[in-house]
């Protein structure tokens, strides 16, 4: 995890590195400001961050934002950012390239929740599997063929960091486009299985006191957002031995009413389907409960909405998903000076990535990445989940095994959903899409009215679909 260096005190010989990062999305207000906080804490590194996005005036003061910040007596990194019209100006010559993007959450995000909730189609989160996550995947593609031609005429030799969701399909599509292109995809669910490791490693292990999630080691397997963790330990200290007795604990799991969250947050995640799959399967899923219950068809299999809160989580309305404040404008504030920027730690480790990929220090983390055989069982090529070293001579997977044959055919379901979606989207074919389509295990309609939500869903989104054969059978009934 990348740590707040001593504020005020910059590196006396100065940075080490001097880079050029390239930011796709770079208007965003959430992965952009993350990476502006931790970059002004980074001593050790420095260099030019050229911000591109459709909307360039949100670049323009994230842009204005960030150099602002960097001026600040207690800013130790040595960075300087600018917006360009071009992605091509802005991957020119870069040595990585972050990517960050979000299509208009009104014209998509919201279509992708609200629309199958009318055929009694339920997500928790709708942005990686489901009807939503397949629609929004389609969008994706196209979009992500781009950014991989870009970086194979302006910067073959760039490392390139995707944040997007949904991001097997996305990093996969990189690779597909330029096969020899260096990508990694990269997503903190983990972090908050670590979290609880580090939890159980002070209720169970005497000695164990202020336990870090940092401190503890998982082997990770499975694919983004449906990975799954068989091993877990601090200090060498065996912590998956802990299972069955905080699964004990936490019983009875699911025993709350409808209803009984409506004052809890959206994102609540009190991890009762996780430890659920770990008392089914015997391992542990090792990503936000609402991401989870969206890859097998039992969790969402509901007829009202609160009816999901007896799992302990809840469903995020489109609503929530769009920008709607009445309030002052943050952005605004900051570069009025009438609110300060605060550092933070920010918990991401995109620095502590880029540090080690320049050769300054090895780093193991987890990452999405395409099968070199890490996970036993799933087709070579696909991109999987697990921890992986990273140095300047680049990635390296773990190897993390297999998994059981009862989750690995759950998994594999889904791999072949995501080729199948890729296949579909550099062909433009919308036939061949509906295929995985049908597919996700959420679709539990007949397929007539499959066919209808997901011509729906493309004729609502139509103006992100023009890379694809809009006459297709699917479309017409």
């Amino acid at each position: 995890m990348y740590q707040l260096s001593e504020r005020g005190e910059r590196a006396p010989s100065g940075p080490t590195r001097n880079l050029k990062i390239g930011y796709v999305g770079g208007g965003s207000r959430g992965w952009a400001h993350t990476l502006i906080n931790d970059l002004a804490q980074c001593s050790d590194l420095a260099g030019t961050v050229s911000l591109y996005d459709v909307n360039y005036e949100m670049a323009e003061r994230n842009a204005e934002l960030a150099n602002q910040v960097m001026r600040r007596e207690e800013a130790v990194g040595d960075w300087t950012f600018e917006a360009t019209r071009e992605m091509g100006d802005a991957l020119d010559g870069a040595d990585f390239v972050v990517c960050s993007i979000q299509d208009d959450p009104e014209e998509t995000f919201v279509h992708d929740i609200d629309v199958p909730q009318e055929y009694g189609i339920y997500q928790t989160v709708a942005d990686t599997v489901g009807p939503g996550g397949a629609v929004r995947a389609l969008r994706a593609i196209p979009q992500y063929r781009k950014i991989a031609a870009t970086v194979r005429e302006r910067c073959p030799d760039a490392w390139v960091i995707n944040y997007t969701n949904p991001m097997t399909v996305c990093t996969r599509a990189l690779y597909e486009e330029f096969p020899d292109i260096k990508a990694i995809g990269l997503c903190h669910e983990v972090f908050k299985t670590q979290e609880l490791f580090a939890e159980m490693a002070e209720r169970y292990v005497e000695e164990a006191e202020d336990v870090s999630r940092d401190e503890i080691r998982v082997t990770v397997k499975g694919i983004n957002h449906f990975t799954w963790v068989d091993e877990a330990t601090w200090r060498d200290r065996d912590l998956f031995r802990y299972l069955d007795e905080e699964l004990e604990r936490r019983k009875p799991l699911f025993d709350r009413e409808p209803g009984e969250l409506d004052g809890e947050s959206y994102w609540v995640n009190n991890q009762e389907v996780a430890f659920d799959l770990y008392d089914r399967f015997g391992v542990l899923g090792a990503a936000g409960d609402r991401h989870l219950a969206e890859f097998v068809p039992w969790y969402l299999s509901i007829d009202e909405p609160e009816e999901v809160q007896r799992f302990g989580i809840r469903l995020t309305p489109s609503s929530a998903r769009v920008d709607d404040s009445d309030g002052p404008d943050e952005m605004e504030q900051y570069l009025a000076g009438d609110a300060e920027f605060e550092f933070r730690e920010s918990g991401e480790e995109a620095v502590d990535i880029m540090r080690a990929l320049v050769g300054e220090k090895p780093f193991v983390t987890h990452l999405n990445y395409p099968n070199e055989g890490q996970v036993s069982g799933l087709p070579e090529g696909a991109v999987v989940e697990t921890n992986a070293l990273l140095s300047g001579d680049g990635v390296s997977p773990l190897c993390a095994g297999g998994l059981p044959p009862e989750v690995e055919s759950m998994v594999a379901r889904h791999v072949a959903n995501q080729e199948t979606l890729i296949e579909a989207g550099f062909a433009g074919d919308l036939d061949l899409a509906f295929q995985a389509f049908l597919n996700e295990p959420l679709v539990t309609v007949s397929r007539e009215e499959a066919r209808d939500l997901f011509a729906e869903l493309i004729e609502r989104e139509r103006e992100y679909f023009e890379a694809y054969d809009l006459d297709a059978s699917v479309l017409r009934g």
